[in-house]
């Protein structure tokens, strides 16, 4: 991996969508630019390989060779997201299927069935020819496989294919019918299978209510067939490409796979950053408000950015890239309003900031045909620049040096809690991803760097390990989390250890395996409607308020932190602390802010009350301060212009406390 003194930039460029006399003068101008990385050929499988067989290498061979001769690094992408229509016409087989059980057509990306047989033999044959031919060029630096996972609702296939590998999974996995009915409950409602033959996949019942253990397996079955492609291209690149990177782009808040198992065999990991377009998981995901999403409708909510820039550099512990970042207005949202001034720079410097390497920008001239034709460019449609160009070429790369993100405070993620949480939420206000924001964005309220990481893995680094959601718990999950108690404090939010590896209740209730640990039981969990709230205590005994849910502990040897007030819940306990460890049971901002300020005080790790729309991130020796809101605001001192950022360096004055 190429190794920068500060953060480089890139861009996404498509040589295929123009004439090749505006090569050149594209490449000369991406280099004066400042831009050091080109990624191409990620939907190009078509020229590559217009009929079966028949391959099409001298445009890209002189693309290579325009780039290299202006100086950039070329990042190579498989063209396998976008499979050309023959060879669907050949095999309509590839195709995936919706949860209706149809087929997913031709005409857009991403169509192809990640279960295949018949698609994985032609992606590792694109793969090889591709890789052969390219993989030593000295001017190709590094390898994107494939192109977004699952976008489109892809991962998850209804089909023939997918029928057949399911079920051959679970037989691996169980050994016997019987064992599966008991893994998942099957005596509940007559539900009991004697013949692997019998199971179908969790789609098409009555009332659409699978089974939530059938619908868990389903999505481990569908994030491992996910994880063996990948495997496939990336070994076939190391092969083939020996000295050049790996990397793949995710996207943000995308559920439907496992990214730790996903990226387990890259260098490092990728993600498509663009902040309002991203905004709209505010509502998906029940993250905040209208009001919020119209005050950060041009920038972005800086944590829902923040969240995904520290989640895709916890998937592999090493620095990220931002693979496309967004310079303009994009087009697939509900609401695509232009970025305000400045905030190109700004998410170009809190990606830096927290722990991207390369940010390449999507894309360099607008596109002037097909689905993106409204989505914005470094260039306009007339080749003119555009305003993200002007921000691009303002930057001070030299303000943003290389260095590790040392964040001290570990906020514990996992796609199998995701999975079993959302399954069966019990509100259509709460879920996986609204908790577990809820905690990020506090701790990132308060000044705290986090890095999101998975919960079996080290955390012998961190001074507090935060779990908001960690609703599958096994015995050996348990332990390991019980030895890291010993060392830090680890908080859990609702509905921890509620579920065990096959999806079910534990017998003896929640908290399973953490019982011991937490000090407390269940009594009762409330599911609370829009403009339903549960009084409670803060830690000095002063008023908040829970909104959405609610759980009340029965405390066998912790001390009571904060108890409901009047309700059903009335006098039960809202959150326990038993030595090291805390469980809050109320999603309540107040009682949230108030545990972690006190925790982090605890640990040395002071807070910084920060005012709305400021946020910090530390890098190495420099810290970032910058302001998200359309108002120049003062703050301790320091004068932040509106949408923008002030970079403070060791030399610089210290941060007021």
């Amino acid at each position: 991996m190429i190794q920068n003194a500060h953060l480089a930039l890139g861009v996404c460029d498509y040589p295929e969508h123009v004439p090749r006399n505006r090569w050149a003068s594209y490449a000369a101008q991406q280099r004066a630019l400042g831009l050091s990385y080109v990624r191409i050929a990620e939907f190009a499988w078509s020229r590559m390989e217009p009929r079966p067989g028949e391959y099409d290498w001298a445009w890209l061979d002189e693309a290579i060779e325009v780039y290299a001769a202006a100086g950039l690094n070329v990042v190579l992408c498989t063209p396998t997201a976008a499979p050309p229509a023959w060879l669907v016409q050949q095999h309509p087989d590839i195709l995936p299927h919706s949860a209706g059980g149809c087929p997913k057509q031709f005409g857009a990306r991403r169509h192809y069935d990640f279960c295949s047989p018949v698609f994985r033999e032609h992606s590792a044959r694109i793969t090889r020819v591709m890789a052969e031919r390219y993989g030593q060029h000295p001017a190709v630096v590094g390898w994107q496989t494939d192109n977004e996972f699952g976008w489109g609702d892809t991962t998850h296939s209804y089909s023939p294919a997918a029928a057949a590998g399911f079920r051959a999974w679970l037989q691996a996995r169980y050994g016997t019918p019987e064992a599966l009915n008991e893994a998942w409950g099957n005596v509940f409602w007559s539900m009991e299978y004697t013949d692997w033959a019998q199971i179908g996949l969790p789609n098409g019942v009555v009332a659409s209510d699978p089974s939530p253990s059938h619908l868990l397996d389903f999505f481990r079955f569908s994030s491992d067939m996910v994880v063996e492609f990948q495997e496939a291209q990336v070994a076939t690149l190391r092969e083939c490409s020996p000295g050049r990177w790996v990397t793949h782009n995710y996207m943000g808040f995308f559920s439907a796979f496992d990214h730790y198992k996903a990226s387990a065999c890259l260098d490092f990991a990728s993600w498509d950053s663009y902040p309002t377009g991203t905004l709209e998981a505010l509502h998906e995901w029940g993250l905040g408000s209208e009001d919020l999403a119209v005050r950060y409708a041009r920038t972005g909510h800086p944590d829902v950015t923040g969240f995904n820039h520290d989640l895709y550099r916890g998937v592999t512990g090493r620095p990220l890239w931002v693979m496309e970042q967004q310079c303009g207005q994009v087009n697939w949202a509900p609401y695509n309003p232009l970025p305000a001034d400045g905030a190109v720079q700004l998410w170009t410097a809190q990606a830096w900031a927290h722990g991207a390497d390369v940010v390449s920008y999507f894309r360099w001239r607008a596109a002037t045909m097909a689905q993106e034709v409204m989505h914005s460019g470094l260039l306009r449609h007339d080749e003119t620049p555009d305003r993200g160009h002007t921000e691009v070429q303002g930057l001070d790369l030299s303000q943003f040096p290389a260095g590790d993100v040392n964040a001290r405070v570990a906020l514990l993620h996992d796609y199998e809690s995701l999975w079993i949480y959302n399954a069966q939420k019990q509100s259509a206000e709460i879920n996986y991803w609204a908790q577990t924001f809820l905690y990020y964005r506090t701790l990132r309220s308060l000044g705290v760097d986090v890095d999101i990481v998975h919960p079996d893995g080290d955390l012998s680094g961190y001074a507090l390990v935060v779990a908001p959601a960690l609703t599958l718990v096994t015995p050996e999950r348990a332990a390991h989390l019980g030895e890291v108690a010993q060392r830090v404090p680890v908080v859990f939010g609702p509905r921890t250890a509620f579920r065990t590896p096959s999806g079910r209740a534990h017998e003896d209730g929640q908290f399973g395996p953490l019982s011991g640990l937490v000090g407390a039981r269940l009594l009762n969990y409330d599911s609370l409607r829009p403009g339903m709230a549960q009084r409670l205590t803060g830690l000095d005994g002063s008023p908040h308020e829970a909104a959405r849910w609610a759980e009340g502990y029965r405390v066998q040897d912790g001390a009571v932190l904060s108890q409901y007030i009047g309700g059903p819940l009335d006098g039960q306990a809202a959150a326990v602390r038993r030595g090291n460890v805390t469980v809050i049971g109320a999603h309540s901002e107040g009682l949230v802010r108030e545990v972690l300020t006190a925790l982090l005080e605890g640990v040395g790790l002071s807070p910084v009350f920060l005012p709305e729309g400021v946020r910090l991130s530390k890098r190495g020796d420099v810290t970032l301060v910058q302001n998200w809101t359309a108002s120049p605001i003062r703050w301790n001192g320091l004068d932040l212009p509106p949408v923008g950022f002030q970079v403070l360096t060791p030399v610089a004055e210290p941060l007021p406390a």
